[in-house]
């Protein structure tokens, strides 16, 4: 599982680029030093709700709608990771096995000209 302070950067940094506003118009808006928020987007920092709230108004983006947007992030994520532990359950106990050519003879009125059909075996 990611972060949440990561999420929440990618959702910042998302939205920010969404709006075609540069990091330096941002922080100034929000009254937080450039470098900080650069740290808050990458999610190498923890944004204190305050920090978080500035942004949001800075952004014109509602406190809930970030977290709405972070929550459905993870659980993108969270699907992704499960749909990957499936698939790598499904190889664990059927290994994919090439397909090979075998005849076996065929007796009856049904049977083919020399009597023999073709299967395919795993």
């Amino acid at each position: 599982m990611p972060l949440l302070r990561t999420v929440l950067g990618e959702v910042l940094r998302r939205t920010r680029r969404e709006q075609g506003r540069t990091l330096a118009d941002v922080a100034s808006d929000a009254k937080v030093s450039m470098p900080y928020l650069s740290e808050v987007e990458r999610g190498r920092k923890e944004a204190s709700s305050e920090v978080l709230a500035a942004v949001c108004e800075a952004l014109g983006l509602e406190l809930s709608d970030l977290l709405g947007a972070v929550r459905h992030d993870l659980d993108e994520h969270r699907a992704t990771v499960i749909r990957l532990d499936a698939v790598r359950a499904l190889r664990r106990r059927d290994p994919v096995r090439p397909l090979q050519a075998t005849r076996a003879p065929r007796r009856g009125p049904s049977s083919g000209r020399n009597g023999d059909v073709l299967l395919l075996a795993a």
